[in-house]
């Protein structure tokens, strides 16, 4: 059976699009990291290969970055489907994922990326498509519009969201299996960037790949971006090889230091020592200090000052910790007050 990948979001770019996919691995073996997500999954499908069942829908969540996409590539190789992919943003109207649903041949995959953005009225016809694998079709408007019930073969729905707060409980409630994708440790994000070089055609030696992995924030798609820089810069100004000096001055020079802080993050913590004397201060104020969107602050930089010990998100606004103080030289005040309960702030 011939592969049939249909890639409908427009926001993703041809080669961009065909450079990332030569770093996707061919099958759920090679994947790494994720070490427990991979073991449930290999279970799932061997069971629905066996039972020539499809497989339960399935719903991945976490930051952006993590592989989500790559494994529902990866479980429609396993399971020997077809793979659509849309994203929740793509679909405006019930005719749109009307057309998607009808073209599934039985057991085929569809995923939807970014699942918590559908339109509520795109949710609700989604609804008996995954339970009772029906659509309703409607052949006319106005006061007497009239609809039909039309059967569709057997599928199964990856959804996949950085925002799991963000679905409806009805969403939630119907997938049978949902996942949890976390940060990868440094020693994964090593073995993945040895990975990509070799498929890149990149000399890289083992210092070099460390230095890159221990700077991509724990996130594969980061140390990718990052090796293609790195490999740019070592072509110019170096041997063509990247070793651990290399990397270190190609990512000096992109403003990402030795603990995967980006010049952003560095705004963010100094602009709270400096501006608001750590803090507390309100999300909206710190977002107006450094020029960004409080959206984007508080999904794609803060999660990462948080987990590595950066940024306490308190009751009463973010604080800088003591870590933070110590990283950029400075000595935090004896009466500065401390954290005691986290919430979300402003």
């Amino acid at each position: 059976m011939s592969d049939r990948i249909e890639v409908t979001t427009p926001e993703v770019l041809e080669g961009e699009r065909s450079l990332d996919q030569t770093l996707r691995p061919s099958n759920l073996t090679d994947f790494v990291g994720q070490a427990k997500v991979k073991e449930s999954l290999g279970i799932y499908v061997e069971a629905a290969v066996k039972r020539q069942e499809a497989l339960d829908h399935t719903l991945f969540f976490g930051p952006p970055g993590l592989g989500k996409t790559t494994l529902a590539y990866l479980m429609a190789q396993e399971l020997g489907v077809n793979i659509k992919i849309t994203s929740g943003p793509v679909l405006e109207k019930a005719g749109d994922l009307a057309a998607l649903l009808t073209n599934l041949e039985a057991r085929d995959i569809l995923f939807i990326d970014e699942i918590h953005r559908l339109r509520p009225v795109i949710e609700e016809y989604l609804y008996p498509a995954m339970e009772d694998y029906r659509i309703e079709i409607r052949l006319s408007e106005g006061a007497r519009a009239q609809t039909v019930s039309m059967k569709i073969e057997r599928f199964t729905l990856i959804g996949a969201t950085t925002r799991f707060g963000l679905l409806t409980a009805p969403m939630r409630a119907r997938f049978g299996v949902v996942e949890r994708l976390g940060y990868y440790p440094p020693r994964d994000l090593e073995r993945i960037v040895t990975r990509s070089a070799g498929i890149l055609g990149v000399p890289v030696t083992e210092s070099g790949a460390d230095e890159i992995a221990r700077r991509a924030r724990g996130t594969p798609r980061i140390a990718n971006r990052l090796l293609r820089r790195v490999r740019d810069f070592a072509e110019v100004k170096a041997s063509g090889t990247v070793d651990g000096d290399v990397a270190r001055a190609a990512l000096e020079m992109l403003n990402v230091d030795e603990y995967g802080l980006d010049e952003m993050d560095a705004r963010i913590l100094k602009a709270l020592i400096e501006n608001f004397e750590g803090g507390p201060v309100g999300l909206a104020s710190l977002a107006v200090a450094v020029g960004e969107d409080a959206s984007t602050l508080e999904e794609v930089y803060e999660p990462y000052l948080i987990q590595n010990g950066y940024l306490h998100r308190t009751a009463r606004g973010r604080m800088a910790t003591t870590r933070a103080y110590e990283r950029f030289g400075y000595t935090r005040p004896n009466d500065q007050p401390q954290p005691t309960l986290f919430g979300e702030g402003e």
